[in-house]
């Protein structure tokens, strides 16, 4: 008879869970909270959103599971066709005769309804980091080589970066090429490639912004947020007022006053205001060491994987979450140019928070090893 085996799981990945949990929990009563007083057709629409995020909370749910079980090995010779797929997904998205299943709503194409609404992009970030760990595993020290290293990135990942960028989503473009980028650089890639890769992309990156008013816009209020306060300095100037006057322990739940009309998007895009107006600046740094104990967690999990393939892979996954996480906190303290990015496991947002959930079950396996037991 075979000797039995068990699966145990360490520490960094227990951890991790309970983290997760933690953070999927709060952003639910936080979403109903920030949209407790949000009228549809005269109807409050609060606890429908929160039923939403719940049904892609269980489906996240599942596909952590299915993650951490999984072999993740199986995923590298999956990496072409994700990325393929991901490919003529966003291409569906921006075809002329695809309105009834690509709607165009506030302005960009992002969502394919197929029975069910699923932002493209999302799921683009995932499929780029694990065709980017492929290739970096694939590549070895050859990616200290230009040619062999960031530009058969780029040709890949640069046309996937212009479809997000033509739905219109420059956010969420820079983000996917700066995710491969990380990747490039945990797997060894030298530094000067990015150097000179930055030097080509600044002016091209400005010339987005310039040619676009509210990208514009967004950019002079992040110089100068006190200079236009009812038009780009709008949002932010919100934010910070609805931060500023949580104070040290917050009004307290579901009392916060932004949300009534006053800042945008309160449920999403601005729940990090909404959280720092009702719970302070202690849920605030609460959330911050949530979230760096998260990456943490992640990268000290990515490290311990017994393959460079897993290695880049769990990097990536780290670096999804992370960026995300600080960026859209760092919007709303105004240290970065406003962005349309969720916070990751609480913004109300079910695409984000169904792969949220699958990266973290990946980054759980590579945390948890099969121990052999003798009979």
């Amino acid at each position: 008879m075979s000797p039995a085996r068990e699966r145990w799981m360490g520490w960094e990945a227990r951890l991790m869970g309970i983290i997760t949990a933690i953070l999927v929990v709060f952003g639910l009563v936080s979403v109903y909270a920030a949209s407790s007083a949000l009228l549809v057709d005269g109807h409050p629409v609060g606890t429908s959103l929160a039923l939403q995020q719940a049904g892609g909370a269980a489906v996240g749910g599942i596909l952590l599971i299915v993650a951490w079980r999984l072999d993740l090995k199986r995923l590298q010779p999956l990496a072409w066709p994700l990325i393929l797929v991901t490919i003529g997904l966003l291409v569906i998205l921006l075809l002329p005769f695809t309105h009834a299943i690509a709607p165009r709503l506030n302005g960009s194409r992002r969502w394919l309804r197929l029975g069910v609404s699923f932002q493209i992009s999302e799921f683009a970030k995932l499929a780029v980091v694990i065709w980017t760990a492929m290739l970096c595993a694939k590549k070895g020290k050859d990616l200290t080589h230009l040619s062999k290293g960031l530009i058969p990135v780029l040709t890949v990942v640069g046309p996937i970066m212009l479809l997000v960028l033509a739905e219109p989503d420059l956010s969420t473009a820079v983000v996917i090429g700066f995710l491969a980028m990380l990747v490039l650089f945990a797997a060894g890639a030298r530094v000067g490639h990015f150097i000179l890769l930055g030097l080509v992309a600044l002016p091209i990156a400005w010339e987005e912004v310039a040619h676009v008013q509210y990208r514009l816009l967004r950019m002079t209020a992040f110089l100068d947020p006190g200079a236009d306060r009812l038009a780009g300095g709008y949002q932010i100037n919100q934010s910070l007022i609805g931060l500023g006057g949580g104070g040290l322990f917050g009004v307290g739940f579901g009392q916060g006053q932004q949300k009534l009309g006053f800042l945008p998007y309160p449920y999403s895009d601005f729940i990090f205001a909404t959280i720092g107006e009702e719970w302070g600046f202690v849920g605030v740094v609460a959330l911050v060491l949530l979230y760096t104990a998260w990456v943490l967690l992640a990268l000290r999990l990515a490290r311990s994987a017994t393959e460079p393939f897993l290695q880049y892979l769990g990097a990536g996954l780290a670096a999804m979450i992370g960026v995300d996480a600080f960026l859209h906190m760092g919007v709303g303290l105004a240290l970065v140019p406003t962005t349309g990015l969720v916070l990751p496991f609480i913004s109300f947002g079910r695409s984000a928070l169904i792969v949220a959930l699958a990266a973290t079950g990946a980054l759980m396996n590579l945390g948890t090893r099969r121990r052999q037991l003798g009979r």
